[in-house]
Order: structure tokens, then C-alpha cells, then sequence
């Protein structure tokens, strides 16, 4: 069910509305948001609905292990570790296994390993990555273990994120899971913000979609490079418009229910330098990232050589996290030699005290990641 449809917006949202505050009490009210949420995301796919529920519940048991195992260090790494590999181990096969199958499968000549009919479970990438930053920050020591297994499982199952973020951590929604804000000015913004998001996506997203669409459909020896140029110019403006306007949708519907949801984006196209435009660009995946691997991987801690590979590891990330495909390995790559050249972390590189060398690396990796989204 997508928020833009008219089943969300005629049916599903006023009947949540009007339940939820008709609800008496925080815990009534937190019930009907689960029910909804359960509703939102079987209707796209009621099988995978056991999965977040198993993930809600690993969440739950790491959590209350790390809490119980008190000063000892080892058990409560031991528990992270293992939390972290069998969640990132089923979004793995879910999301990946056919890709890596069948890239094993081109450079060996033959079939390795069998292709599988695996359908992609909705929203997986985002409710991993939640589950993950609980059970980091509880190891951390940044959040209590949560100790209601219904707290949990409503914290991963919200309906206005589950399906496309923002990424919400756990410490940013904690105490509003049972203690939050819902006046009329709250509900107004929220209402507000929805609209905005929804005409983000179904003005202008759908429109520039429409677009790209017609002109990728010329033949490529028909296409002139003034043609080229307007897909990935118009295409450039559909990924925005159509990502934005459902992060607004989200913080709208937040709002709505008593959630205040991070800003995710900050007009990122109007960044001079690589670097601003990940500090603006899908905030909560790019502060992920570098709160749940850059650092813990060393940041830029522990030298220049270090600090390099660190960033290209975290990019690479960034790029199969958007899809399982070579277009998107190659998409994290330029992003990350783009960041190398213009950002402050390897300045000490020779190439970052010309300032010819800054100046052209700001355009040559936009210019390869173009041509690697046409040609893939």
C-alpha cells in the first residue's frame, strides 16, 4: 500500500485517524497504531510479516542479553555480533543472494549456485538498519535496554517508515514511544507536511518519471546528447521529488500521530561539494553510516591510508544498500572519489592541493556515474 494510493488516502489513513484518537490512553492508542501498521504492511505482503515480527523479537532478546550481561565486555560483543550477523545474513539472501549468484555464476564460466525465486520482503533494509542502531546503542550504553516486547516490535512496525524511512534510530523515538505530544498546531504541521510530500511525488516525481521514461524508450542511436542530457537532468529530479516527497509524507504522518521524524533532506542539490551533499542527501541513511560503520570501522582515526579505505568500505555499502546491482557498486565508487578528492578527510593527498585537480573531480565522477546508470 503506498501512501499516494487512493486505498491509503480515502480508507486506510481516516479509519487510523479516527481510531487512534478515539482510543482512550497512551497503551490503547499504541495498540491501534500496531494494528494499523500490521494492516499497512501485510496488505503488500502478509508472509513477510512473521519476518519483521522475528526481528522485532532478536531485537528484543540482544537488547535484554547485553543489558543482563552487565560489565562484561566480551558477552556483550558477543551479542552485537551475533545479532548483527543474522539480521544482515537475511537481508543478504533476501536481497542479494541472486545478485552474487549470478555474478559468481559470469566470472567462473558456469552456473555456481542455482538462481532462486526470492521475493524482496518490503521495507527490510530500512527495518534492519532500525534493529541494528537499537541494539548498537544499547551496547553503547546511549539507550536502555527495552524491556516491552510490544514497545519493540511498534518501534520497527511503524506504518509511516517502515516501507521507505526515514531510518529512525531508536534513541531519537525512545521516549515517545510512551510519552508523546499531540496537539491540534502538531497535527496541522503534519497534515501539511503529508500534502507537500504527496505533491512532490504525484506532481512532479510521477510527471518527470513519465518523461525519462518516453525518451530511455528512443533507441540510443536516435537519441541525440542534448536528449541524453534532459533523462538525466529530468531522472535527476525524479529520484529527488520522489524520495523527498515520501520522507515529508513520513514526517507528516509522524506528526500526525505524536512522532517527531529527522529532517532526511536538505535541499541537497544546492551543496558545492560532495561532502555538503551527503551532509544534505538521505540524512538518516548517510548519519547511519557513519554512526554504525564508519566509526566503529576507525573513522578517520587511525590514518590517512585507514580513513581512505574506511570511506571506500562505507560507500561500497552505501551503493549495494540502494540495489543489488553493478550500477549501483559503481555508483558508490565514483561517490567515494568524488569524497576522497574534495573532502577534508585525505587532504593530505597531492591531488587535494591543486586546485585544478579539486575543481575537476567535482565534475568527473557525476559524469562517470551518468554514464554507468545509462550504459547499466
Amino acid at each position: 500500500m503506498l501512501f499516494s494510493s487512493l486505498v491509503f488516502l480515502w480508507f486506510f489513513l481516516p479509519a487510523a485517524v479516527f481510531l487512534y484518537y478515539l482510543a482512550p490512553g497512551r497503551n490503547a492508542k499504541n495498540i491501534v497504531l500496531f494494528a494499523a501498521s500490521l494492516i499497512f504492511y501485510g496488505w503488500g505482503g502478509p508472509r513477510y510479516l512473521l519476518l519483521v515480527l522475528l526481528t522485532a523479537l532478536l531485537c528484543y532478546a540482544a537488547g535484554l542479553c547485553i543489558d543482563a550481561a552487565g560489565e562484561r565486555t566480551a558477552l556483550k560483543k558477543l551479542s552485537v555480533g551475533v545479532f548483527v550477523l543474522i539480521t544482515l545474513g537475511i537481508l543478504g539472501y533476501f536481497k542479494y543472494y541472486n545478485f552474487f549468484a549470478a555474478t559468481a555464476g559470469r566470472l567462473a564460466g558456469k552456473e555456481l549456485f542455482p538462481l532462486r525465486d526470492i521475493v524482496l520482503p518490503l521495507g527490510i533494509s530500512f527495518y534492519t538498519f532500525q534493529a541494528i542502531s537499537y541494539v548498537v546503542d544499547v551496547y553503547r550504553g546511549k539507550s536502555p535496554a527495552q524491556k516491552n516486547l510490544f514497545h519493540m516490535a511498534l518501534y520497527l512496525f511503524l506504518f509511516p517508515q517502515i516501507l521507505s524511512g526515514p531510518i529512525i534510530k531508536y534513541h531519537q523515538v525512545a521516549g515517545q514511544l510512551t510519552n508523546r505530544n499531540e496537539t491540534i498546531s502538531i497535527q496541522f504541521y503534519g497534515i501539511k507536511r503529508f500534502v507537500y510530500g504527496l505533491a512532490k511525488k504525484v506532481l512532479l516525481a510521477n510527471t518527470f518519471g513519465q518523461s525519462v521514461d518516453y525518451i530511455m524508450g528512443v533507441p540510443s542511436g536516435q537519441m541525440g546528447t542534448l536528449t541524453a542530457w534532459l533523462a538525466v537532468i529530468l531522472y535527476t529530479l525524479q529520484i529527488y521529488y520522489d524520495f523527498s516527497g515520501y520522507s515529508d509524507m513520513a514526517i507528516g504522518l509522524g506528526r500526525i500521530f505524536g512522532f517527531y521524524y529527522e529532517e532526511n533532506f536538505n535541499y541537497p542539490y544546492l551543496s558545492s561539494s560532495i561532502t555538503e551533499f551527503w551532509r544534505r542527501w538521505h540524512i538518516s541513511l548517510s548519519t547511519w553510516f557513519r554512526d554504525y560503520l564508519y566509526i566503529p570501522l576507525g573513522g578517520n582515526r587511525k590514518g590517512l591510508g585507514r580513513t581512505c579505505v574506511n570511506l571506500f568500505i562505507v560507500f561500497l555499502a552505501t551503493g549495494l544498500w540502494h540495489g543489488a546491482s553493478m550500477t549501483f557498486i559503481i555508483w558508490g565508487i565514483c561517490h567515494c572519489q568524488s569524497w576522497l578528492r574534495s573532502g577534508k578527510a585525505c587532504s593530505q593527498y597531492p591531488w587535494n592541493r591543486c586546485r585544478r585537480c579539486r575543481k575537476t573531480s567535482l565534475y568527473s565522477s557525476p559524469q562517470i556515474c551518468g554514464k554507468a546508470l545509462v550504459n547499466f
